[in-house]
């Protein structure tokens, strides 16, 4: 008879993360990933299955809460431009902090449709956010009317990666602010 499992999945899936975070995925050892984790190997193995599966489990736990950090963010202040303001002013705080998303694009871009299949629909739903708040700022005359909203977020896209990237290089906190600021000032 199997022993019920003694762990919260989600928790281990956590120290996971911060594993993948920083190490990315051929960095990141079993040994590393079960310390982390708080469990046994043949627990990770039994519950996440092999390690690529267990690394798609942690991109998607993250890019979920990434994501709706974001949406927290947009939806913030009394104008559509905070809510954007604000989103790239948590990215300028967070920056120092791998970030698993960028990490794993930059490990595989596309090279495993099995990975795109977790990205492309956390990207499309951030992208669409974004969208919409910039719209939002248009109307609100807050951003410049003739700016495709589509491309608009795409390019904020470019930017947090890019802020993220810096930040993770060594960039000071000076430098990410005024990343951000240059990026808000792109869409007026």
């Amino acid at each position: 008879m199997a022993r019920p499992r003694e762990f919260d999945a989600d928790t281990a899936l956590d120290g996971a993360i911060g594993v993948f975070r920083e190490h990315g995925f051929e960095g990141a050892s079993a040994e590393m990933l079960v310390g982390a984790m708080g469990i046994g190997r043949q627990s990770l193995y039994d519950t996440f299955g092999d390690k690529w599966r267990l690394y798609r489990l942690a991109v998607r736990r993250y890019g979920m809460g990434e994501c709706a950090a974001h949406f927290e963010a947009l939806r913030s202040g009394v104008r559509a431009i905070d809510g954007i303001d604000a989103m790239l002013r948590r990215v300028v705080e967070t920056a120092h902090q791998p970030c698993l998303g960028v990490g794993s694009i930059c490990e595989f871009g596309v090279s495993r449709p099995d990975l795109a299949e977790v990205h492309t629909p956390l990207a499309k739903t951030l992208r669409d956010a974004i969208a919409a708040r910039v719209r939002d700022a248009q109307r609100d005359g807050d951003v410049a009317a003739n700016l495709d909203p589509e491309a608009a977020s795409e390019f904020l896209i470019a930017n947090i990666a890019g802020i993220r990237v810096a930040g993770r290089g060594g960039a000071n906190r000076g430098a990410l602010t005024g990343l951000a600021d240059m990026a808000l000032r792109a869409l007026r």
